[in-house]
């Protein structure tokens, strides 16, 4: 009985034809504002590494994409100059998406809450466990002030 190469199994194909589909999402979520590239970027090495070694090392040595995966895994600060720079290009694509397309007012709310949840996504990459640990010293600070006295 010949069995079929799992190699190529239906399975495998579908996790590196959806894994190439999340790196192209990702590459437009870079030059568009809306579209995010972190959790196209996050699937599509998870996808890589259920169907493809070769993908997925190639997608964390990617000159484009390796870093910035290998900075959010590590929770590596972006460096402050790279955050103004994209909070600058993401409310300038803003801007000219409600200039030049006009849209609804509901989408109009929709695309400022969108734009203020990945501008506090980006500022707070890379602090998260600076600013866990500052709400935590707060916290407990308070409470043993208030044994104590």
């Amino acid at each position: 009985m010949n069995k079929a190469n799992p190699k190529y199994s239906p399975r495998r194909v579908l996790f590196f034809v959806s894994a190439v589909i999340c790196v192209a999402l990702a590459t437009l979520g870079i030059v568009t504002p809306v579209l995010p590239t972190t959790p196209f970027l996050l699937l599509a090495a998870f996808l890589f590494a259920q169907s493809s070694s070769k993908a997925r090392k190639w997608l964390l040595e990617n000159k484009v994409f390796g870093s910035y995966l290998s900075n959010y895994y590590n929770n590596t600060p972006i460096p402050l100059k790279q955050k103004i720079s994209t909070l600058i290009v993401l409310w300038l694509g803003l801007s000219a998406t409600f200039y030049f397309a006009n849209p609804s007012t509901w989408l109009v709310i929709l695309l400022i809450c969108v734009g203020i949840g990945v501008s506090t996504h980006v500022c707070l990459l890379g602090n998260t466990k600076a600013i866990k640990e500052k709400i935590l010293y707060k916290f407990l600070l308070k409470k043993t002030h208030n044994k104590h006295y």
